[in-house]
């Protein structure tokens, strides 16, 4: 089912892992229509004014109320700042979320690297997938390609190779 509403930009200040997230509110009435009764993340598509999203993840907030995070692609599309109003159009996305060809055939070069990159979970294997899918140039692409094999072949997963290129 797809709902349609008016929704106000908000951004939290302190709120742990979710500090200066800007987002859209989404109430537990709104969230029971999408996925009755449902409890955990999921993710949805549709529009936002007259952007289009895909595979964007709802993330629950307790009481059947979630949030839909945007990141900094989605805001600079929208052009609005917190405090402005959007319209929002959206419904679950129950399509399979795709690993980026590209990394698939940049762990092909590894037995070891390919072998411990299926070995995740599947929303690990996607923060990879991201994070190739966020570049915005080539060599940008290509460095963090290099960057994520070498971190599977150690067995890294996302967030230690996050932390190790970090200090960088």
């Amino acid at each position: 089912m797809k709902i349609k509403f008016e929704a106000v930009l908000e951004k939290y200040q302190q709120k742990g892992e979710k500090t200066s997230w800007t987002y859209i509110p989404i109430d537990a009435e709104q969230a029971n229509q999408l996925k009755k009764g449902y409890k955990k993340a999921f993710r949805v598509k549709g529009t936002i004014d007259a952007v289009a999203i895909k595979q964007i993840a709802l993330w629950p907030l307790g009481e059947q109320e979630f949030i839909l995070p945007l990141n900094a692609n989605i805001r600079k599309l929208l052009a609005k700042k917190v405090g402005d109003k959007v319209h929002v159009e959206i419904e679950e996305d129950a399509a399979e979320k795709i690993i980026h060809p590209d990394l698939l055939a940049c762990i092909e070069l590894d037995s070891a690297a390919k072998d411990y990159f299926f070995s995740l979970t599947k929303s690990h294997q996607h923060y990879f997938s991201n994070w190739i899918e966020s570049a915005k140039t080539a060599p940008i692409k290509e460095k963090r390609l290099h960057t994520i094999l070498e971190s599977l072949i150690k067995k890294w997963d996302y967030p230690t190779m996050i932390k190790f290129y970090k200090k960088d």
